[in-house]
């Protein structure tokens, strides 16, 4: 498999994740903190694919940056997921 996409099932959830907009809390492998909305799934011109988040701004989080993600919206279909 290619190193700049995640495996089928952790992309599912973060499909999950947009399509219920998620409250979500990304913690990223280079220890960085993302709060914010699920929105949509990306791709970018060279090919990697992003989460947008919504929060003050949109932003974009590329995927293979991801190391958990935690859902804070109350009674989701799931609370976290390790991307490691």
């Amino acid at each position: 498999m290619s190193n700049t996409v995640i495996d089928c099932e952790l992309h599912d959830f973060v499909e999950v994740a947009c399509m219920y907009r998620y409250q979500l809390r990304l913690i990223l492998k280079d220890g960085q903190v993302i709060e914010g909305k699920a929105v949509d799934i990306a791709s970018t011109s060279d090919k990697r694919e992003c989460l947008i988040i919504e929060n003050d701004a949109q932003q974009q989080v590329d995927l293979m940056s991801l190391a958990k993600m935690e859902v804070l919206t109350p009674n989701a279909k799931f609370n976290e997921v390790a991307f490691d």
